[in-house]
């Protein structure tokens, strides 16, 4: 059986033997330096910085590097397995690709791309709500790979129940509701520009396809498109969810509610006590309160409060392979990429994205053995150290 480590040797095989190197850098930390010498100042201001001075997402970071491996030795790892199972998902590796919205903006594919590349790696694609390609598009594109939907809940019930019904008639078995964002945060370099993408009818497909959406246009959004990034603009921000609410959500998704945005254990306390099955806990990549707590940092206590009783994903600052190792080891079942697959996108369409995962999970991979681990499910806080 192949191990996702096999890939480097293939890198230097072609190296070596072939003469070429990767197109795209296999230092993944060096994704956002390369994808910002390809974008444009507006893209690029928009997907790569956060909310106000950038604090958060810098603590994402550092909390990473405040855990460190510590290598167990002589313990037989010579047959290594990463596939997995996540609220009934099969994935060949604990790892899907995060809901991130506008993907056009990184490359004309899009979520196209990236969808096609989650499935030729058997990994799982959570499209977001703020797409720029339909439901049903991405739906096609992923093919018979797993797909969950993420939900940004609009303010207008008839248009959320059209939003679900569409995505459980397109394949998508799993609702992420990303509770952080029922308002944008205060993002200077968006605002520095006044630039954001939805009100010129990118980022929006999901409405403009839908015929609860359209119904209450006064002309059609490829006729007015200004019009209709005033009429999104009318129904994303919904600050009035609350706790409450989830039961109607229940009624009208038959299948697993995550919530994602859990950063204080008494949400994911009330996350289980309200009966959904998982949680991510996640600060959107630090775009949202800038300030605000790593995401690595809660989730030892996220998890061992109701890591028995709710599935617990993590997303927020994962580089890496050894991030994606440190998160699994400090309770996450999962993790969920966000950014690096973006940058690969921007480097190089779906063979860019599929180059990304690549190397990540060769990196977890050579990682886990490396640290003494024939498997991720053999991790716990035991494998780490605080730094």
């Amino acid at each position: 059986m192949g191990h996702f480590g096999d890939h480097q040797i293939s890198i230097y095989v072609d190296g070596m033997i072939g003469g070429t190197t990767p197109a795209i850098t296999t230092d993944l930390a060096s994704l956002e330096t390369a994808a910002a010498q390809v974008l444009d100042p507006a893209p690029l201001g928009y997907i790569v910085p956060s909310a106000g001075g950038g604090s958060t997402a810098r603590a994402n970071v550092a909390a990473f590097e405040r855990w460190r491996i510590v290598p167990r030795m002589l313990r037989d790892h010579a047959t290594r397995d990463l596939s997995t199972e996540v609220l009934g998902t099969a994935m060949a590796a604990p790892v899907l690709l995060g809901p991130v919205g506008v993907q056009t903006l990184a490359h004309p594919d899009g979520e196209l791309a990236s969808a096609r590349a989650a499935t030729a790696m058997g990994l799982p694609f959570v499209q977001s709500t703020q797409a720029d390609h339909s439901i049903e598009q991405v739906a096609e594109a992923s093919g018979d790979g797993a797909r969950w939907y993420q939900l940004y809940w609009p303010s207008d019930p008839e248009l959320c129940e059209s939003f679900l019904a569409r995505a459980q008639a397109s394949g998508y078995t799993h609702l992420v509701v990303t509770l952080d964002t029922t308002m944008l945060g205060w993002r200077p370099q968006d605002l520095d520009r006044g630039y954001l993408p939805f009100l010129a009818n990118q980022g929006i497909a999901s409405y403009t396809t839908d015929p609860v959406f359209n119904a209450r246009l006064e002309k059609p959004a490829d006729e007015d498109p200004v019009g209709a990034g005033i009429a999104f603009a009318g129904v994303f921000p919904n600050p009035g969810l609350s706790w409450d609410q989830l039961p109607w959500l229940r009624e009208r998704w038959p299948g697993p509610i995550v919530l994602k945005g859990v950063q204080h254990v008494d949400d994911a306390r009330l996350a289980r006590d309200h009966g959904v099955e998982g949680i991510v806990v996640s600060n959107h990549g630090g775009r949202q309160v800038d300030g605000a707590v790593a995401s690595l940092d809660v989730l030892p206590g996220i998890a061992e409060a109701v890591g028995d009783d709710l599935c617990v994903l993590f997303d927020s600052g994962v580089r890496s392979g050894p991030d994606v190792f440190k998160a699994l080891a400090l309770g996450a079942e999962a993790v969920l990429l966000g950014r690096p697959y973006l940058y690969g996108l921007a480097l190089g369409g779906q063979p860019g994205v599929e180059h990304v995962l690549r190397c990540l999970l060769a990196e977890l991979d050579l990682t886990l053995g490396n640290a003494g681990y024939a498997s991720h499910r053999d991790l716990g806080p035991e494998a780490l150290v605080r730094g």
